[in-house]
């Protein structure tokens, strides 16, 4: 189903969400959205709002920005409980430039990407947001995810489907992303599309 701007988040309340699609068509900026919604209109505490940011900082490729935090749309969501991994998340396609280091930068990402999911997992809170999914559905398990997901009341993540972001040899990591995110898709009960 399309992601319509006129959506009313509060409906969204207490259900599992997911936005996916290409890069640049407002992923981030729907999931800001929601924060700010969640905190401004119903004024519900931001420490029970988890946000998990995988997402690598803000740049551009092609004249496509990519990437980009929730912090970046919505500064206030600084007040919520945004579990941070130490160092960067690696752009894994756009700072390779052979397949070594593909997966040297996702085998990077999956390891910071995984501790802050172990530590929600260890203390989780009834609202929970992640930005950029699909960073750890390059190492990372579905099931797993999803058990991570159910832990919270009310989920709303985003990740990118798409294929603008590719290389001649980055096509394997992009087959198995597409589907584990089609898989995701099909296991979160409102999933939408931002293309």
């Amino acid at each position: 189903m399309k992601f319509n701007r006129d959506l009313n988040f509060g409906n969204l309340i207490g259900q599992k969400t997911l936005i996916y699609g290409e890069t640049n068509t407002g992923k981030t900026l729907y999931t800001a959205n929601f924060v700010q919604f969640l905190l401004e209109s119903k004024n519900i505490d931001p420490k029970e709002v988890s946000i998990l940011d995988f997402a690598p900082k803000l740049t551009c490729f092609n004249d496509l920005k990519i990437g980009g935090r929730v912090q970046d749309y919505f500064e206030n969501s600084v007040k919520c409980n945004n579990i941070k991994f130490i160092g960067e998340i690696i752009p894994p396609r756009l700072n390779a430039k052979n397949k070594h280091e593909l997966y040297s930068n996702i085998c990077h990402n999956f390891k910071k990407i995984y501790k802050i999911i172990e530590i929600y997992n260890s203390s989780p809170t009834p609202v929970l947001i992640i930005n950029d999914i699909s960073l750890f559905l390059h190492l990372g398990s579905n099931k797993y995810l999803i058990n991570t997901i159910n832990k919270s009341d009310t989920f709303f993540g985003n990740s990118y489907y798409g294929s603008s972001i590719s290389s001649k040899f980055s096509k394997l990591i992009s087959i198995k992303e597409k589907r584990k995110v089609e898989s995701l898709i099909k296991n979160v009960e409102n999933s939408f599309t931002t293309t």
